[in-house]
């Protein structure tokens, strides 16, 4: 097993064959069984890794062939991995939201991949077809701004230079864009519940102090 690329909050290996993630930080346990029954009533429904089993704080996946969508977008093809974000989302946020137990109360509410951008995106690297969506331990049932918001976050924190190609994400997923203000704001919402994420692991840690600026380097965005 060798550590795979781009792991951040968690450990995970592979072979080839399997991954083999650990859960790592706040809320473990709670986050690994949301994974693993998302992920199980999934099959079938989204492109998501299949499930080999968990135990002991480890769920292993089967090995799912495709490039991380950041090292794509990194290659210039932001374009074509953002349109295929969009498509992508559309299908998410329509997936029936009994998938988590959706009672009366939720009404409205979406399927939330709560962590949502190119970065938990593989896609083949010559049809841009998304091969799996990972990482699926803070989904939730939501409003679907949560993750339309974050995955232009995601593109603006870290892949600034291709932030035009933002309309390719907002035109493949259709419908009304919320206003520059909501997604703003939640955007900052985010960064405030990631930087108590990390507090709670390491009190007044690097990451507490990361999301900070990050959430200060947020609220300077202009539209």
């Amino acid at each position: 097993m060798r550590p795979l690329k781009h792991g951040y909050t968690n450990r995970t290996v592979g072979d080839g064959s399997v991954v083999e993630k650990t859960y790592e930080g706040p809320d473990a346990g709670i986050r690994r069984a949301r994974e693993y029954a998302l992920l199980t009533r999934l099959q079938g429904k989204l492109p998501v890794p299949p499930v080999r089993g968990v135990d002991e704080g480890v769920l292993t996946l089967g090995f799912v062939a495709g490039v991380p969508g950041q090292e794509l977008v990194v290659a210039g093809h932001g374009a074509q991995v953002l349109e295929a974000c969009g498509v992508l989302l559309r299908r998410i946020h329509e997936t029936a939201p009994s998938v988590l137990g959706a009672g009366a109360h939720d009404a409205g509410k979406v399927l939330v991949h709560g962590d949502f951008g190119p970065n938990n995106l593989l896609l083949d690297p010559v049809s841009f077809k998304v091969t799996a969506v990972v990482d699926w331990e803070f989904a939730h049932l939501g409003d679907a701004v949560e993750d339309l918001a974050w995955c232009e976050w995601i593109v603006r924190m870290h892949h600034a230079e291709h932030h035009h190609a933002l309309d390719h994400f907002f035109n493949a997923y259709g419908g009304a864009v919320p206003a520059w203000p909501v997604r703003q704001a939640t955007m900052l919402a985010r960064c405030a519940e990631l930087e108590q994420f990390c507090h709670r692991g390491d009190p007044n840690g690097p990451g507490v102090r990361q999301w900070q600026e990050r959430a200060v380097d947020t609220a300077s965005w202009q539209e």
